[in-house]
């Protein structure tokens, strides 16, 4: 965080002021820490997210009218929110076939609800454009990560196939970027 800080502050995002960018990146830490120790996003820190993303989202795109930031923001979390939810019920499907298929009865989850949840809060910060592009680079990292985990599984000779990883971490990360950028 304090690296974090110190960045920000000599390269300041282009219109995100110091205190709402410290703010914001407390926030992301904090869900960030949870996820990668609990593997959960809880819901209360997910409203208090949302409430906080969507004045920053607000600030951010308000422009000339505060309409058009009002609607932009509320579209870019609901798009974020509305393609992570598809992901998610794809991901039920497929572990409810795959448990089928090995002829088990599963409560695993491929994607949690809660990255559902923060990638609605990080759509209303970045707004409906931008959400793609994220979630994009957020994927494409979480599976390049995933990757190198199961080459050294492998190596290792400790494979186990359905080894849970936090997802938050990639969108988090993928998020400050462009954000930050």
């Amino acid at each position: 965080m304090v690296v974090a800080a110190i960045w920000i502050w000599i390269f300041p995002g282009q219109s995100l002021p110091y205190a709402l960018g410290i703010i914001l990146l407390i926030f992301l830490a904090v869900v960030l820490i949870i996820d990668l120790e609990h593997r959960v996003i809880l819901h209360p820190v997910s409203i208090i997210g949302a409430v906080l993303s969507l004045a920053i989202g607000i600030y951010l795109r308000g422009g000339k009218t505060l309409t058009f930031g009002f609607t932009s923001t509320l579209l870019g979390g609901a798009t974020g929110f509305g393609i992570m939810l598809a992901f998610y019920f794809l991901g039920e499907v497929f572990v409810k076939r795959m448990a089928k298929k090995r002829g088990l009865s599963s409560d695993e989850v491929a994607l949690g609800f809660g990255d559902v949840n923060l990638s609605g809060i990080l759509g209303l910060l970045l707004g409906w454009q931008l959400i793609f592009v994220c979630l994009f680079f957020a994927i494409l990292a979480g599976g390049l990560v995933s990757l190198v985990m199961i080459v050294g599984m492998l190596i290792a000779k400790r494979y186990k196939a359905f080894t849970a990883i936090p997802y938050a971490p990639f969108l988090i990360l993928s998020a400050v970027y462009f954000l930050f950028r």
